[in-house]
């Protein structure tokens, strides 16, 4: 996207929505090097809410802050995020589905998967659950056509595009394909979220 002016629109009127590729840079720059006025960003998939302090800051003078931050971050290559490992069991109801789908036996599906260095995109649906990119088109997987009333926690799983861990016991609709026993939220924790937008994932491979 370089060149491109970033789409800063405002909401309501104490946030701006930002729509970029740089949007998880974006966030990671502003926690280091605060704006005036900013509160908190919240991000989502190439998007960042600003939220801020309107008796500190306005639209116009925050949106031109943000777009130089934008200019600078497009002349950067951006740092890679933190690489977390995830210690995963491979097992459960959806392995053998998923591994036949993919034309591959468990073991060379499973290790498939552990080639894979995922991203964090977003957090949402449940605290600490992190939607994951990085899956290749041969290990994506369609959705269950009857989502499951209760999905355990720390299940590992695919659903179409995505990869991702269930942090607590939920109903879910993505193919179980292993658990891990990381505790994912954890309001103990200094950060209570084991893993944010930007990190690198990896799964390692773990026997019961």
């Amino acid at each position: 996207m370089s060149g491109s002016p970033a789409d800063i629109t405002p909401l309501g009127d104490s946030a701006l929505l930002v729509r970029s590729a740089l949007a998880p840079a974006l966030r990671a720059d502003l926690a280091a090097r605060p704006l005036p006025g900013v509160q908190e960003t919240v991000p989502a998939l190439a998007v960042l809410t600003v939220l801020y302090d309107p008796l500190r800051t306005g639209p116009e003078a925050l949106a031109a802050a943000l777009r130089e931050r934008l200019r600078g971050l497009e002349a950067q290559s951006p740092p890679p995020g933190r690489l977390r490992v995830l210690p995963v069991t491979f097992g459960g109801p959806d392995l053998a589905w998923c591994a036949e789908r993919a034309g591959l036996s468990e073991a060379a599906f499973v290790r498939a998967l552990t080639e894979v260095t995922f991203t964090v995109a977003f957090l949402g649906f449940t605290p600490g659950f992190a939607f994951l990119t990085g899956l290749p088109p041969h290990l994506q997987m369609p959705r269950l056509a009857t989502p499951r009333e209760r999905v355990p926690a720390g299940s590992v799983a695919l659903g179409g595009p995505w990869a991702g861990v269930y942090p607590r016991q939920t109903p879910g609709g993505w193919r179980i394909v292993g658990r891990t026993d990381v505790p994912l939220f954890d309001l103990g924790r200094p950060d209570p979220v084991w893993w944010g937008p930007g990190d690198r994932v990896r799964w390692a491979a773990v026997h019961a």
